[in-house]
């Protein structure tokens, strides 16, 4: 019997466990909380928990040296730590994280183990390259040439659930979702490189009608033009990766954001309210400041903005029980509160790929793939679409069926092809819409 080692038992590790421990892998389940791990595993014969932290280097060491494989759920931060007791021991590792480039830097080291270290096999970063390369490799094969490529997704609550004034409710790490809202975003847009700054994120998001849902708004994720490369696209002219929210999500980032309340700065709160920070952050006195926000970021006092924030708790005399800390703290503990998604509510990944594609013919078309994936009753989607992935990689690299050694992420047809197969007997799998009329591009 196979053993995994798997370190984390958060939001998104059951379907991993549950997919492993069913196809008869034996599991240990690495958690700084003993019991999260225990019921994962439910009393199962094949499994076990341990409580460990990351600190305890000669536990890794120790755990590591006894499996076939480690799976890392940790922090994106502590994968290198993992990843080099892997090549001590000359174990494979997977992670569902973006691949750094300390990380990167390990390929020719895990290569000479003979080890596989495959990163972003989750659903985003994951999912989306390998449907999005099945597509390119299948165009290029054909001798087509991908002009244009927008690849979008998003983490959301089911639009029955979407019932605040946010139309968000979290299904994975909260801080996560809010500190992507601080990054910049560079694209390629018909052959000019765009360079957003965090302060625009949010600023003109993209309107798109997607299939059974309705109207979205897309904003650009982190950098794209490195996908460029990734993705073997030299004759591409725009090149965009963007998130999908529900209408109004960013005019009310946008202005959480202008008004200081996602800064990591360290501040002192004690003795003071939610509404006292706002008024210090724009240089107004505290009272009456839901009139002031309006009037300095020129917005309606019934705008989406306005009343996201208000029911948010941002303009209360409520004190705050934070002692010490950032305006990121502040918002992201109340949207904690108030945002989390219940039990057993739903939530939804919904994804879409669309290219441009001129055909060796010299004709052009548009190729659209999209994927609704909804919350089953035993797991939430986001856990469904991170972890599968995850865990079919897991068995298909113990199994022998994914040969490939060094650092990775899943775009070879090595490694995403077996992959998706193995999805889409499990139900999760893109509608592909091939020869469609240039009139259905996204650009």
């Amino acid at each position: 019997m196979k053993k995994v080692l798997l370190f984390g038992a958060g939001m998104v590790a059951k379907p991993i466990a549950d997919y492993l421990l069913d196809h008869k892998f034996e599991l240990t389940i690495a958690s700084r909380t003993k019991e999260k791990a225990d019921k994962l595993i439910q009393n199962r014969n094949n499994g076990r928990a341990v409580s460990w932290t990351i600190e305890r280097r000669e536990e890794l060491d120790k755990m590591v040296s006894e499996h076939d494989l480690v799976v890392s759920l940790l922090p994106y931060t502590y994968h290198v730590n993992v990843a080099q007791a892997c090549l001590k021991f000359k174990k494979n590792m997977v992670t569902t994280s973006y691949v750094s480039e300390e990380m990167k830097a390990l390929h020719d080291e895990a290569k000479d183990a003979g080890i596989i270290i495959l990163n972003e096999i989750g659903v985003d970063p994951g999912f989306d390259h390998m449907t999005a390369m099945r597509i390119i490799d299948k165009v290029h094969s054909d001798g087509g040439k991908i002009k244009e490529f927008y690849s979008l997704c998003g983490a959301l609550a089911a639009p029955e659930e979407a019932d605040n004034p946010f139309r968000y409710k979290f299904s994975w790490s909260p801080h996560g979702v809010i500190m992507a809202g601080n990054n910049g975003a560079k694209f390629l847009k018909k052959g000019e490189i765009v360079e957003i700054p965090t302060e625009n994120l949010f600023k003109n998001p993209l309107q798109i009608d997607f299939p059974e849902v309705g109207r979205m708004e897309v904003y650009p994720n982190r950098d794209s033009l490195a996908y460029i490369d990734i993705y073997n696209l030299p004759d591409i002219e725009t090149m965009f990766r963007g998130t999908f929210r529900y209408p109004n999500w960013c005019e009310t980032l946008d202005a959480i954001k202008a008004l200081g309340m996602v800064s990591y700065e360290k501040k002192d709160f004690k003795g003071r309210a939610y509404c006292d920070i706002i008024a210090e952050n724009i240089n107004v006195y505290p009272a009456r400041v839901k009139e002031k926000v309006a009037e300095k970021l020129k917005l309606d006092l019934l705008s989406p903005a306005i009343v996201a924030m208000e029911w948010l708790g941002l303009f209360s005399r409520e004190r705050i029980q934070l002692k010490e800390g950032s305006t990121f703290d502040l918002t992201a503990d109340l949207m904690l509160k108030k945002m989390m998604l219940p039990d057993g509510a739903r939530d939804m990944v919904i994804m879409l790929h669309s290219f441009l594609v001129e055909k060796a013919n010299g004709k052009t078309e548009v190729i659209k793939s999209h994927l609704l994936d909804y919350a089953t009753k035993e797991d939430t989607s986001i856990a469904r679409t991170v972890a599968l992935p995850a865990a079919i990689a897991v068995k298909m690299i113990l199994e022998g069926k994914i040969k490939d050694t060094g650092v990775h992420i899943p775009v070879a047809k090595s490694i995403y092809e077996p992959v998706l197969n193995e999805l889409e007997k499990l139900g999760i799998a893109m509608v592909e819409d091939w020869g469609l009329p240039v009139s259905e591009q996204l650009g």
